[in-house]
């Protein structure tokens, strides 16, 4: 393949070639000991004078990538910060004033050697002795003052983003302390971290298209992971009570700001708990990471949402009376039913004629968008929710809640069903109703876990959230390209 340089490049790559030639291979160093980081560095001297430094001979070692050279002075960065740094050459050596005056430039990876100071202005610096090139960058780094501000190139070149922009830097910082904060939550609650197959021989656990490969060696069609839920609930069977997983979920469909096709979830599965302890659990981990985030207020989807107070929670049905003046409780034939779809311009599907389906309808249209502030909506029907325990006191509905915040999903849980003789009838019903509609929720049923259900499965609660959209909110971003390092993108045409 044939490559094209720029001006610029092609100068790197001369000056690179040249440091090759005199025996200074960037490219060789191994290993280049620090004992301070920007930040630790700070901690430890501003809060000295000028005059308290001038006197300081503290060994300094700071390896970063050079963002900005002026004259003598430059700042150098790393993971937790910036800091500047000063060239007297009256205390250099020729060839160690040689490579910082024709050999480095903005994008260099250094380590550097010196004692602190402060210069007229205050501003602590650390004042050089000694330079290690440690990485020659070849291609420049985007602008100073306009960055990398494309929403495209963000994503796609997200190294850029991460040295560029701080807020960018900043999401995955709180992505991953979120994330370490649920873990400690749920690990002093009892619960095991585990992990299940990614590659499956039946998919399952959700309604959505895999992706599908060939296994060689067993000569067979399998499937990636659309959910773990099945072979979570089988723990449960074996006597894990509690178990949880960060699952990396892959479901072949569009993507918009809230769907990648590769995804992840938060599952936890809790033997003898009810919705309502799952409920709890919910509402603690999102206040929870509001407390180690100490905000209370994010910015989301446009609204302000506050995560300070109780979390709202109403039945769908309830929820349907409200914003639609709908009430589902007075409905008691489908053909009521379906005449109150046509009332309001809502298109029933041929495999939806029911009225747990047009229940579901109605709230996809009139409910959602209506659920900003956190809202658990419960109490759905049995029609839609193939896994979930009937709720003891309508059997039309079911013990199942789903969180909304911001009109979006956030999280869907269930009292889970543990009956294997009415959970193989109902896996036989949406069977038959995926192959009516092509967009059957599995391939095939999973009898496996069908006899782990009859080997004795316990009650439980069980919960999905998903974990993108999560950190959507915390880092109060609208598109869930910006909490993923990596997000699928179209190829590029530029």
């Amino acid at each position: 393949m044939e490559r094209h340089f720029n001006d610029q490049e092609l100068a790197k790559r001369e000056k690179l070639s040249k440091l090759q030639k005199e025996g200074n291979d960037p490219f060789l160093v191994q290993k280049f000991v620090r004992n301070y980081n920007c930040e630790t560095f700070k901690d430890e001297f501003d809060k000295f004078s000028k005059e308290e430094l001038h006197e300081n001979t503290t060994k300094v070692l700071i390896a970063g990538r050079i963002m900005a050279i002026r004259q003598t002075f430059g700042i150098i960065k790393d993971f937790y910060g910036k800091i500047q740094f000063y060239i007297h050459k009256k205390t250099f050596d020729t060839k160690q004033w040689e490579l910082f005056d024709k050999y480095l430039d903005v994008g260099d990876i250094i380590g550097i050697e010196g004692t602190p100071m402060k210069t007229n202005s205050n501003e602590l610096t650390i004042r050089v002795s000694n330079i290690t090139l440690l990485s020659k960058s070849l291609k420049p780094l985007p602008e100073k003052f306009h960055g990398l501000t494309d929403e495209e190139d963000r994503r796609r070149k997200r190294h850029l983003d991460l040295l560029m922009n701080e807020k960018s830097a900043q999401t995955f910082v709180i992505r991953s302390k979120i994330t370490q904060c649920v873990r400690e939550i749920l690990i002093k609650k009892g619960f095991f971290e585990v992990d299940t197959p990614v590659l499956q021989p039946i998919y399952g656990g959700a309604a959505a298209k895999p992706f599908s490969t060939h296994f060689n060696a067993l000569n067979r069609d399998v499937f990636l992971r659309i959910a773990p839920e099945l072979y979570l609930k089988r723990l449960i069977a074996g006597g894990f009570e509690k178990v949880f997983e960060f699952s990396r979920n892959f479901r072949n469909e569009g993507t918009d700001t809230t769907h990648n096709p590769e995804f992840t979830v938060l599952e936890h599965y809790s033997a003898y708990d009810s919705l309502i302890d799952v409920m709890d659990l919910t509402e603690e981990i999102y206040h929870s990471c509001a407390r180690l985030l100490k905000k209370d207020v994010y910015k989301f989807r446009g609204y302000e949402i506050d995560l300070s107070k109780p979390f709202r929670r109403i039945s769908m049905v309830d929820l349907i009376k409200e914003t639609c003046g709908v009430d589902f409780d007075s409905i008691k034939t489908i053909e009521q039913a379906l005449e109150l779809a046509k009332q309001h311009h809502i298109e029933v599907a041929d495999n939806q004629r029911k009225i747990g389906y047009i229940i579901a309808l109605f709230f996809e249209k009139y409910g959602e968008e209506k659920c900003i502030q956190p809202t658990f909506v419960h109490t759905h029907p049995l029609d839609t929710s193939p896994l979930t325990k009937k709720n003891p006191l309508n059997p039309n509905f079911v013990d199942r809640f789903e969180l909304f915040i911001g009109g979006k999903e956030a999280a869907n849980a269930y009292s889970e069903l543990n009956n294997p003789i009415e959970q193989l009838q109902r896996f036989e019903e949406q069977l038959l109703t995926g192959k009516i509609d092509d967009e059957s929720w599995t391939n095939e049923i999973d009898m496996e876990f069908i006899e782990a259900m009859e080997h004795g499965m316990p009650p439980m609660g069980g919960n999905g959230i998903g974990w993108d959209r999560f950190c959507m909110l915390f880092t109060e971003n609208d598109s869930i390209r910006d909490v993923l390092f990596f997000p699928m993108m179209k190829d590029n045409e530029k």
